[in-house]
């Protein structure tokens, strides 16, 4: 795992932004996967600015995004595929019909079905070239909550108690928010080629140092991660306080500069 310490969340969005663009650039027919929250809003603002400003081509990207609430419509403005329209793709020119999101209005009989299909769509595309991910404040990827199998697939999932708290801001109240997902799984998003781990601020410090430092563990399903051999972890300052080895990998990312990135 190559661990980056910058300054500031403005920086870890142009460093995330810039191993887009470079998978972009050498493969246009790329497949991108995607999260929601407020992690990767930055990012997403420098796609958006890197297609206006620098001609950077998303027409023939396909993108699958992590998960969904289940039991909201696409058009419900809380959403993960209004989000997704809002902050990403109504700015750049990729083909709406290339991005795809769990559908969370699918009916009940029918969500083991939607979920096995959503699995075999990534396939068929031909796996995810570079994963975006975030950590919620639980220590979960998309929503594999603590608990969730190191080997889960996409499914549905009911969100914890913490998760639920934590989204509610989000909602008119929190009986409003939805109480469980549709989610790829640990499995799954352990197949990305390669994989960038985002979070910033000091609130995310602690449970950042689990999932990169502790013991891999259900309970903490980001530390899934240690096991992939191709993870960026981009992260800012206070992000990174309760590191213990946080020396080092300044250190690491330092030499990986000077002689090639791609090995640290």
């Amino acid at each position: 795992m190559r661990v980056l310490i910058l300054k500031d969340y403005e920086t870890v969005s142009k460093e995330a932004a810039a191993i887009v663009k470079e998978l972009v650039t050498e493969k246009p027919d790329c497949v991108l996967g995607l999260a929601t929250g407020s992690t990767p809003v930055g990012l997403y603002r420098e796609m958006i600015r890197m297609h206006e400003e620098e001609g950077l081509d998303f027409s023939r990207v396909t993108t699958f995004n992590l998960d969904e609430y289940y039991g909201l419509s696409p058009e419900h403005p809380q959403s993960y595929r209004y989000f997704m329209n809002e902050n990403l793709f109504n700015g750049i020119n990729i083909k709406k019909e290339n991005t795809f999101v769990p559908d969370g209005s699918v009916k009940k009989e029918a969500v083991e079905d939607s979920c096995r299909m959503y699995e075999e769509r990534i396939k068929k595309e031909g796996g995810v070239d570079l994963q975006v991910l975030g950590i919620g404040g639980d220590g979960h990827i998309a929503f594999n909550e603590p608990g969730s199998s190191l080997a889960s697939r996409t499914r549905l999932v009911a969100l914890d108690e913490q998760t639920i708290s934590d989204n509610s801001r989000f909602f008119d109240s929190s009986d409003d928010v939805p109480k469980f997902a549709l989610s790829m799984g640990v499995g799954t998003i352990l197949e990305a080629k390669e994989i960038i781990f985002l979070a910033n601020g000091a609130k995310k410090a602690d449970i950042v140092a689990a999932a990169l430092e502790g013991p891999v563990t259900g309970m903490v399903t980001a530390s899934a991660l240690q096991m992939h051999p191709r993870v960026t972890a981009i992260l800012d300052e206070d992000a990174s306080d309760s590191l213990l080895k946080g020396s080092f990998y300044r250190f690491a990312a330092d030499a990986g500069r000077k002689i090639n990135k791609k090995l640290f």
